[in-house]
Parts: C-alpha cells; structure tokens; sequence
C-alpha cells in the first residue's frame, strides 16, 4: 500500500478540460473523429507517393516523411488525451511524461526543420531548374532528413534531461493536456532562470533559425518569380510552393505564439488552446493543403481512385 501511495505521489495530474467537465464527452467524439481523419489523411498521402511513380520525386519524398512524422507526433500525444478525456483522474507517471516530453520535442523540432529543408528544395525547383535533379539526389534528400532528425533528438535530449533532472513539487498538477516544457517547469523548484534559458534557446534553435533558412529560400524564390516574364509562368511557379508557404505560415504561427511573447502575457488557459490548435486541427490541415492545393497529388488520388473502381468491377 506504502508503494502504491508512493508511486501516486511521482504522478502528474493533468487539469488540462478540467474547467469543461460537462463538454468532455463531447469533446472526445470531437477529438476522436479529428484525429481518425488526420490519421486516414496521412495514411493516403503515404500510401499514393508510394504506389505512383510519377510522385517518386525530393518534393514528394520530403511530403511523405512529413506525413510520417505527423502521423507519429500525434501518437504522442492524442490518444493519451482521448483517453484522459474519460478518466476520472487524468494522471501519468514520472518516466510516461519524461518520455513523452522527449518525442514531442524530437518530433515537433525535427518537423520545423524539415519544413525549412522543404523551402531548400522548392528554392533550387524554381531558382536552379536545371540543375535540379543534379542538386536534389536521392542520397542528399535522405541526408536532409537525418539532419532534420539528428536537430530534433538534440534539443529533445538536452531540454528533456534538463527539466527532469530538477526537484519537483509534491503536488504535480499540470494546467495542459500533456507535458510540454512550461507547465512542468511550473510544478519545479528554482525553475525561473531555467525556465527562461531552456524555453529561450529552444525557440531560437527550433524556430528562429528554420524560419530564417525559409524566409531566405523564400526570398530568392520571389525575385526568381518576379523575373519570368509571363503571368501564367509566375502563377505555375508560384503553385509549386503555396501548399508549402500555407503550412509554414500555419505552423510558425502557433508556435511563435507560444513560444515567443512576452512572460506577462503568459497563461496556461490559453496555451492549452494553442496547443489543442497545434496538436490536432494544424495536423489536419497540413495534408488537406497538400492534397486539395497540390494538382498531382490529386491526380494520383483520382488515378488510384479510378483504379480502384475499375478492378472491382473485373471482379464482380
């Protein structure tokens, strides 16, 4: 009985709905029927690039390792959630939030550098078209996302370590719905200067330099499309990367507003929508731009869809 009482003690509680407990039911049909379809969305996406050769490109390959880590991002974090969602006590324990802290930040730096890898290749496509395919080899592409990867474990092991080498307070509430870097340095001791330190240096390693790469890639892409002298020629370079420009803006969006204000407007309350926002509806969104916004990956859906339809009927 001591054991148990004792290993309750080293849980964290999340409170995260707990303001909404009569909307909790609601909000687990919600969630549940989002994440299926963000999850059926990836699978899709995956599973066309793969099957259709004409998709056998960096840009795709680059798409398809997005998918994946989304897919494994939310795996991370949303079926906890759901779960919590019908708990009577929503805990998880000492080592279950060290880890899922630690997947959440490799996944989640690792996705904003391989957004910025995703603007390199869009700015060799339209500013060294030529030179593309030399450029953008299959080996420099997989080299590209073990980086991204490499980026990812490297801040999630130094911040993770960090955070969960501090004492923490007896009482262990958390204010969220998972345990991101904020509210569980707010249940530690002497965490001010760590706090700032470790939430600093995170935002300018996984943000700032990212978005720096892709404003540049960016830059260069907009004077490469302002030179063709033709409007359709500008509109056709221009829809190479709007899907990838909507995701960015998406993305860096809910991340800087986290990461990047001012301490005196901080509020748990409102980092725990931001992130329901992040963790659930940008997830979605991203392949949904990328297959309404993208003309090839929805001639590859038709074609498989076509495909589909004419098999069965040689069956029946």
């Amino acid at each position: 009985m001591e054991n148990d009482s004792q290993t309750l003690a080293t849980d964290f509680i999340f409170l995260g709905f707990s303001n909404l407990a009569e909307l909790q039911k609601l909000l687990f049909v919600v969630f549940l029927l989002l994440y299926l379809v963000t999850l059926s969305t990836n699978a899709t996406i995956m599973t066309i690039i793969r099957l259709d050769l004409s998709l056998h490109t960096p840009m795709y390959f680059f798409l398809s390792v997005l998918s994946f880590s989304e897919t494994c991002y939310t795996f991370v974090i949303v079926p906890k959630m759901l779960v919590d969602l019908l708990a009577e006590r929503k805990a998880i324990s000492f080592l279950g939030c060290a880890v899922q802290m630690y997947f959440f930040l490799f996944l989640g730096c690792s996705h904003s550098f391989l957004l910025a890898t995703m603007g390199y290749d869009r700015f060799v496509a339209i500013c060294h078209p030529l030179h593309y395919n030399n450029i953008m080899t299959r080996q420099v592409c997989v080299q590209l996302v073990v980086a991204s990867a490499l980026s990812g474990l490297l801040v999630a092991q130094t911040v993770t370590t960090l955070v969960f080498c501090l004492p923490f307070q007896a009482s262990r509430k958390l204010n969220h719905f998972f345990c991101d870097i904020a509210p569980v340095l707010g249940v530690a001791f002497a965490h001010t200067n760590l706090s700032k330190v470790v939430v600093f240096t995170l935002a300018i390693f996984v943000l700032l330099i990212p978005l720096t790469l892709l404003l540049i890639s960016y830059l260069f892409i907009l004077f490469a499309i302002l030179q063709i002298p033709s409007a359709a020629g500008k509109r056709k370079a221009f829809s190479t990367c709007s899907a990838h420009l909507t995701v960015v803006v998406v993305h860096y969006g809910c991340a800087c507003s986290i990461c990047l204000r001012p301490n005196a407007s901080y509020s748990s309350d409102q980092d725990a929508v931001i992130s329901v926002a992040y963790t659930i509806l940008t997830l979605l969104l991203n392949p949904m731009i990328y297959s309404l916004r993208n003309k090839d990956v929805k001639t590859a859906l038709r074609k498989a869809l076509r495909k589909n339809r004419l098999s069965q009927k040689d069956f029946q």
